[in-house]
């Protein structure tokens, strides 16, 4: 897997990852686990989609 997140969507997708965490705690509701993916693709710096779409956001290798 090759990195194809850039640092500051890497960051976007981990603030949004904890709000959608605490919308699901504040509602009592499962729907909070759909934050683990952009939380697991931040810290990854791979997203599934982005290799299927050939969409990299993060500096290129020189």
């Amino acid at each position: 897997m090759k990195k194809n997140v850039g640092k500051l969507d890497s960051i976007i997708r981990i603030i949004v990852a904890l709000i959608i965490f605490a919308a699901g705690f504040y509602f009592k509701s499962w729907w909070g686990l759909l934050g683990l993916i952009p939380l697991l693709t931040g810290i990854t710096g791979y997203c599934a989609l982005y290799s299927l779409f050939g969409i990299k956001t993060c500096k290129l290798d020189k």
